[in-house]
């Protein structure tokens, strides 16, 4: 029996007990081909409590704290996510961070204590999930598993770093940061709190507040504060002092090494990201224990990011002792590609680095067949580079060239869909999110939510948020405010949200999420009958050989006249406008108009019209 058939039986198995139970608050497991996925950086999205604002040290802008929205903002906007339809939030990693730039969770320094700084004296990272529940919704956890902060890991190892107090040099602090680089909330100004200190880094950590000395650094015997010595004594990191049992210790990766498959999985990312041993069970235990935590407070899945710095065998192996927690525990890996995703069967970027090789267990890199699923999904990368060159100029062109690659996953309906991720955009480049017209944009949901795959979209697309501005820092000088990671709650207080809810775009994809929900072959059918046209775009989704069958012709810039051939004879109707038409057994053809910027989705003894009439569905 195939290794997917095996977990659609025990889905299937577990779906039944949830029936029996008696109004479960955790929403039962299904399969999360069904889901659709609303992603959320915390620490930009609301502000539900004021008092743990917090800026980091570097890129500063007087009223906008880099931690600025939080737990309870998220629960407070939970119904404005649900009535747009999505069914699970993906977060940003919730845990403690260390670092200069430390808001989006990327830096961690204790798994085992939610960030205070997403977190409120009466409302918990658990509190948060339970509400989410409640509301029904699924929660999906970013993790990092490859890095750690250059401050180590809290209560289980110190990477000697002399206190950010003691700093005198040419980089100079701004307000809020007095005198110094040190924790401007916490008493001392301490950053590092680590009981693994030796004594003479602890006898600083509770006196001294503004670092006046004298330290002697145990290390090169300098006494500080100095201006102008030793700078990497307190930004850098000496790996040589670094146990092999953690860290890998194979120096600092540079672009030029970006193909080369063992500089890019042992390498340090940067001076604030420090290279974990996955290849040591060590770590792998260490992050069982951790996910275990998310699991524990009722976590529905985990997204793997910087998946591709981590080898394939190591989060296979993690992914196996998390599922002894939690056997139906969704699994997802943000594999990043250098090129166009696919590997040496179509380029020149080597196979262990792309998304589909983290879908198999072949050892092959020739043969993806050679062996089944590795049970971890992975975000569609190759679809979404497409668009820089066909959807952010309005139209399908080479679509048909990305599908045709499908085979090569273990499962494609389990390709996680996007159109913005966090750091990266659609247009060439990827560096900004999408700046084009409105149309575009529609006709690039239509694409992800009806091809296959899970739709997932980054908080703030539904109001074409921070518009054609870059999604990543470009200049020094870059504050969030001027990025695609501008605070976004502005637009959700009580006065900003029926604007926010009216835009063409949150209409849009609010109709998308209620015909995806309606039918079922839209979320797991096979994908067959393609047919790509510059202007518009043909194909058929079948599930369960015609138990849910929808034909779909999507439209870009002009209305459009679709004939599909070979389809399965009977009654249908199109969910967008209710029309209704029979397919005879001997023509089995299927012809229907479709408006620019629109979509025919007829549905095989079909419900009908879903949802209704917008700028673009219509």
């Amino acid at each position: 029996m195939r290794v997917a058939t095996i977990r659609v039986l025990l889905i299937c198995l577990l779906l039944s007990c949830q029936v029996c139970a008696e109004e479960p608050e955790i929403p039962a497991p299904g399969d999360f081909r069904d889901e659709r996925i609303y992603s959320v950086i915390t620490s930009r999205f609301f502000d539900g409590d004021e008092s743990n604002n917090y800026y980091n040290r570097e890129r500063i802008e007087k009223d906008d704290p880099h931690y600025r929205g939080d737990f309870k903002g998220i629960s407070q906007k939970l119904s404005y996510i649900k009535g747009l339809g999505f069914t699970a939030i993906c977060l940003t990693p919730p845990i403690e961070n260390r670092g200069g730039l430390d808001f989006m969770g990327f830096n961690a320094y204790d798994w085992s204590i939610y960030e205070p700084r997403l977190s409120s004296p009466d409302f918990s990272y658990g509190d948060l999930v339970r509400f989410a529940h409640n509301t029904g919704l699924k929660v999906i956890q970013t993790l990092v598993v490859n890095h750690c902060s250059n401050f180590g890991i809290r209560n289980q190892y110190f990477i000697p770093r002399l206190p950010l107090k003691f700093y005198r040099g040419a980089l100079k602090p701004a307000w809020p940061y007095i005198f110094n680089f040190g924790d401007y909330k916490h008493e001392y100004r301490m950053n590092n709190d680590n009981p693994c200190a030796p004594e003479w880094f602890k006898d600083f950590r509770y006196r001294d507040q503004w670092g006046g000395g004298p330290l002697k650094d145990p290390v090169t015997g300098a006494t500080f504060p100095a201006d102008e010595l030793h700078t990497e004594r307190f930004f850098g990191t000496n790996e040589n002092d670094l146990h092999p049992d953690w860290f890998h210790r194979e120096g600092w990766i540079n672009s030029s090494e970006n193909l080369t498959v063992t500089r890019v999985q042992r390498a340090h990312l940067d001076e604030n990201s420090i290279d974990l041993a996955t290849d040591n069970w060590h770590i792998k235990r260490f992050f069982a224990a951790a996910v275990k935590r998310y699991i524990d407070i009722g976590v529905d899945g985990i997204r793997i990011q910087f998946a591709r710095n981590s080898d394939r065998r190591d989060l296979i192996h993690m992914t196996e002792l998390w599922r002894q927690f939690k056997p139906e525990l969704y699994v997802f890996a943000d594999v990043e590609p250098a090129l166009d995703g696919f590997g040496k069967l179509t380029g020149d970027e080597p196979t262990e680095l792309v998304p589909w090789w983290y879908t198999r267990n072949t050892p092959n890199p020739n043969e993806p067949d050679l062996a089944g699923n590795s049970g971890i999904a992975v975000m569609d990368y190759p679809l979404f580079k497409s668009f820089a060159g066909n959807l952010s100029h309005g139209h399908f062109s080479g679509v048909g060239n990305i599908i045709k690659n499908d085979w090569l996953y273990a499962d494609p309906n389990q390709l996680v869909t996007f159109f913005h991720n966090y750091n990266v955009g659609p247009e060439i480049g990827n560096l900004t999110r999408f700046s084009g017209e409105t149309w575009q944009a529609a006709c690039a949901y239509n694409l992800i939510w009806l091809l296959r795959g899970v739709p997932m979209l980054l908080m703030g697309e539904e109001i074409e948020f921070m518009k054609g501005m870059p999604q990543a820092f470009v200049l020094p000088t870059d504050v969030l405010s001027q990025t695609g990671k501008a605070y976004y709650g502005d637009n959700l207080t009580d006065a900003g949200i029926p604007q926010t809810t009216a835009h063409a775009l949150a209409r849009h994809l609010k109709r998308l999420n209620q015909i995806r929900a309606a039918v079922p072959a839209l979320s797991r059918g096979k994908l067959e009958n393609g047919n790509e046209f510059v202007s518009g775009i043909s194909f058929v989704r079948n599930y369960n050989n015609g138990e849910s069958y929808a034909v779909v012709g999507l439209s870009a810039f002009i209305d459009q006249d679709i004939t599909v051939t070979r389809v399965l004879p009977g009654e249908y109707s199109d969910a967008v406008t209710g029309q209704t038409q029979s397919v005879a057994t001997d023509t089995r053809t299927l012809s229907f108009s479709v408006n620019a910027n629109s979509a025919g989705i007829w549905v095989l003894n079909g419900p009908g019209k879903i949802g209704e009439d917008g700028d673009f569905l219509r």
